[in-house]
């Protein structure tokens, strides 16, 4: 019988009590990673609520029931301390660590001229700071294996950014953000750990969750988010999103570092980084503001009104 992908690796997943996190949970095991399953517990999408054990300790006893190996971590990853006593579970649990999932992260809605600086500030410190705190400390373990080692090792991170930060998103100006700067993190940590043998990419899932459920019900009608008939498979579901995060996670994706992908209802798009779109030179020493506006004004004219980049327009991705 030929290895598993993942055979003799171990993984941590965060936020991976529900949704997306769970359906990534449950692929790296099946394809042979031990999975530490982290999740803060807490109902509320907007973190809210009071911390629970259950969903990590339950998604970890369904890999364990199906033949995997699993542990439960219920500690928060905003907390630095905490990000560091998850990554060390893995390490002591398994004797190392080579696969970290980022995707635990909270949901405050609101206009950006109603937002407070609480709702900015909680989304930022869970979806950004959670995922620098993990990556932080998994960073420093694979450097000290290589040293060690006297080469590569194998390390992978695959971060969640969004949609949002592509394509934009009215009412999530505090969760654009974070994800935008979750790119930021992914392509700065991939250009330093690649000659540790470490790859760093960030994924833009779309998945029917309970962060996203009342997303997409705004939706209208026939735009392909609405949910499936009976016995139908949904395009939403996030199973199709985990075997993407299990082949970025394998020796397989070795030379895929500091990218970015959009994954949803079987499909998978690899985006460019931001290409210019026309360039102007000034006729005189320095530009003046008639020169500009004679210049560039035109370029705007026949373009619509808040038009955001063209990587969200070449994929057809419209967020709601």
């Amino acid at each position: 019988m030929a290895a598993l992908p993942l055979e003799g690796l171990s993984a941590i997943v965060t936020g991976a009590g529900r949704g997306l996190g769970r359906a990534e949970a449950l692929e790296l095991a099946r394809l042979g990673a031990a999975v530490v399953v982290n999740d803060f517990g807490q109902p509320g999408r907007d973190g809210s609520g009071q911390a629970s054990k259950g969903p990590a300790e339950e998604v970890a006893a369904e890999i364990r029931a199906a033949g995997g190996r699993a542990t439960a971590h219920t500690g928060d990853v905003a907390d630095h301390q905490q990000a560091r006593e998850l990554v060390q579970l893995a390490i002591d649990t398994y004797g190392k660590l080579d696969i970290l999932v980022n995707n635990a992260g909270i949901l405050r809605d609101r206009m950006i001229f109603s937002m407070s600086e609480a709702e900015w500030d909680s989304v930022i410190h869970v979806h950004l700071k959670g995922h620098f705190n993990t990556t932080h400390f998994a960073a420093a373990h694979w450097r000290e294996r290589s040293k060690a080692a006297g080469g590569p090792v194998h390390g992978r991170i695959v971060n969640t950014s969004s949609e949002a930060f592509l394509a934009g998103s009215a009412g999530q100006p505090n969760y654009a953000a974070a994800k935008g700067g979750i790119v930021g993190l992914t392509t700065s940590t991939a250009l330093a750990l690649g000659k540790y043998g470490v790859t760093a990419n960030a994924i833009c899932p779309r998945a029917r969750t309970r962060m996203t459920e009342d997303v997409f019900a705004a939706i209208p009608a026939n735009s392909g988010s609405e949910e499936p008939g009976e016995g139908q498979l949904d395009p939403l579901a996030p199973e199709h999103v985990s075997p993407l995060v299990g082949y970025l996670a394998s020796p397989a994706a070795a030379k895929v570092n500091g990218q970015l992908l959009v994954v949803h209802g079987g499909m998978v798009a690899i985006v460019e980084r931001p290409r210019v779109a026309a360039k102007f030179d000034t006729a005189k020493e320095v530009f003046s503001y008639e020169e500009l506006d004679e210049l560039i004004s035109p370029y705007y004219e026949d373009r619509p009104a808040g038009e955001t980049f063209a990587a969200a327009e070449v994929l057809g991705l419209k967020h709601g």
